[in-house]
C-alpha cells in the first residue's frame, strides 16, 4: 500500500532547483540549568550565543551569475560523515529560491569508529568534492555562506587539521558544529513541515556518525502560523535534545551492514535503544505525550529512502518525497522487505543503489529503536534540514528573509533574526 501524498505546496526555502551535479536529497524539560555532553543528555537552559556566520564573502562582479539581480546569493555547505552537500539560494517572496546545488557521498567518517582518525582515502574523496563546491561558490559570486562539518570532524583525532587543510587549499572556512547547534539548525530547516494542530513533535536526524533527537513542545508558542511561515524562532519550542554517538556508517561498520539478518538487525536496534533509555528516563516523554497530539518529523536519508522504496520510484524524486506522511505500519513493511533482500538485491533498488546498500538497514534499525521507545502512528518525511536551516538563519540575520506579508498587529518575537 502506498501512502497518501498530499501536496505540501512549495516548501519555504526550496522553491526551485535549477541544476545539480548529483541528485540532491537522493540518496542525503523543564529547562534545568545543567547539561551533560559526549552523547549524554542535554537540557536547554538558554539559547546558544550568536556567532559570526560570515564564512567566505565574494563581491558581485559584472558578468557573474549573480550580477544584475537585486538579491544576493547565499550558500550553505554541510560536510557530514557520509555526505558533502552544498546549497546556493537567493531570497525570494516565499523564503528562498535555490539556484544551484551539489551532493556527493564521500564517507568521510569511514573507519573513524575503529581508528579514531580520518583515513587518507576518505580525505582525498572529500577534497575532490570540496573542490567542486569551492568552484560553485566562486562561480556564483556568493555574497555570504556558512560552511559546517559534523560528527566525523568532531570526533576524529585529525578532524580539525583536515578542516585547516581545506581552508588552506580552497579558502573554505569550515566550522565544526557542536551537536546542539547542529540539532537546532536541522530543526529550523524543516520546521515548516510541522503539523499546525500538533502539541508535541519529535524531530530526528539520523546521520552518518551521529543521530540527533529533538523534542518540541508546540504549546510553548503563541502562534502556530508564525512557525509554519518560518517567521518565528522554533528554538522557543525546544524542550530537550540528545546527540547519539551512532549513525548509519558507525552502526553498519559495527554490525556488518551488508550481511544483515533478523538477529543482527535486532542487535542494532537494541544497541541504539540502550543509548536512548537514559534520555527517556530523565525526561519521561512517554508519559508527557500520552493522550496528546504528537507527530514525528524525520530529516535524514533513512526516511527519504524508506519513502522512495514505498512509492516504488524508478528514481528518487524529491518533490514526491519531501513532506509525505508515512504510517509506522508502512515503515515496518518497508523494513521487512529490505531485510528480505540480499546486499546485491538492495543495490538494485533505485532509491538505494550501491553507495547506500550497506547503510540503509542500519538507518532502519535506528528508526526502529526510536519508534519502539516512543510509539507513534505516523511521521512526516523532510528532504530538508541543516542546509536549509543555515540559509534561513543567514537571511534572517541580514533582514532579507521574506515569507509573505505580516498581518497587522502581529508582534515581532524576540530572538527572531539571530542564529545559533
Amino acid at each position: 500500500m502506498k501512502p497518501d501524498h498530499p501536496d505540501p505546496g512549495t516548501p519555504v526555502g526550496a522553491e526551485h532547483l535549477s541544476k545539480s551535479d548529483e541528485p540532491v536529497g537522493s540518496v542525503g524539560h523543564a529547562r534545568p540549568d545543567q547539561s551533560r555532553v559526549n552523547g549524554r543528555s542535554h537540557h536547554i537552559s538558554e539559547r546558544p550565543a550568536a556567532r559570526d556566520m560570515t564564512g567566505l564573502q565574494f563581491p558581485s562582479r559584472a558578468g557573474s551569475p549573480s550580477a544584475g539581480f537585486a538579491d544576493p546569493i547565499y550558500g550553505a555547505l554541510d560536510l557530514g560523515t557520509n555526505n558533502c552537500r552544498l546549497l546556493l539560494a537567493r531570497p525570494s517572496r516565499r523564503g528562498f529560491r535555490v539556484v544551484d546545488a551539489f551532493s556527493r557521498i564521500i564517507r568521510l567518517g569511514e573507519g573513524v569508529s575503529q581508528s579514531g582518525r580520518l583515513s587518507d582515502q576518505a580525505m582525498n574523496r572529500t577534497m575532490e568534492a570540496l573542490k567542486i563546491c569551492a568552484g560553485k561558490l566562486q562561480r556564483h559570486r556568493v555574497a555570504r555562506a556558512r560552511m559546517v562539518a559534523t560528527q566525523a570532524c568532531r570526533v576524529a583525532e585529525n578532524g580539525h587539521s583536515f578542516v585547516a587543510n581545506v581552508r588552506d587549499s580552497f579558502g573554505l572556512d569550515i566550522e565544526v558544529l557542536t551537536p546542539e547547534i547542529e540539532a537546532r539548525l536541522a530543526v529550523a530547516g524543516c520546521a515548516t513541515l510541522i503539523d499546525p494542530e500538533t502539541e508535541f513533535v519529535l524531530v530526528f536526524d539520523i546521520g552518518g556518525g551521529s543521530s540527533e533527537i529533538i523534542w518540541l513542545d508546540m504549546t510553548r508558542l503563541g502562534s502556530r502560523r508564525d512557525v509554519l511561515a518560518g517567521r518565528c524562532d522554533i528554538d522557543d519550542a525546544v524542550v530537550a535534545w540528545e546527540s547519539l554517538p551512532v549513525g548509519v556508517v558507525t552502526l553498519a561498520e559495527r554490525f556488518d551492514g551488508r550481511a544483515v539478518t533478523l538477529d543482527s538487525f535486532a542487535a542494532m536496534s537494541d544497541a541504539v535503544t540502550q543509548l536512548l533509555v537514559p534520555f527517556e528516563a530523565l525526561h519521561r516523554f512517554r508519559e508527557r505525550v500520552a493522550g496528546r497530539k504528537v507527530h514525528f518529523l524525520g530529516t535524514s536519508g533513512t526516511v527519504t529512502t524508506i519513502a522512495g522504496v514505498l512509492l516504488d520510484l524508478e528514481r528518487y524524486d524529491r518533490k514526491r518525497v519531501d513532506g509525505i506522511w508515512l504510517n509506522t505500519s508502512q515503515i515496518d513493511d518497508v523494513t521487512s522487505r529490505l531485510l528480505g533482500l540480499s546486499y546485491e538485491d538492495r543495490i538494485l533498488e533505485p532509491c538505494i543503489g550501491r553507495e547506500r546498500a550497506d547503510l540503509v538497514l542500519a538507518g532502519c534499525a535506528i528508526l526502529d529503536a526510536i519508534l519502539k521507545l516512543w510509539p507513534a502512528e505516523r511521521l512526516r518525511v523532510a528532504d530538508r534540514g541543516l542546509r536549509e536551516g543555515i540559509l534561513m538563519r543567514l537571511m534572517m540575520e541580514d533582514g532579507v528573509w521574506r515569507t509573505g506579508r505580516r498581518r497587522r498587529g502581529r508582534s515581532r518575537r524576540s530572538g527572531n533574526g539571530r542564529a545559533p
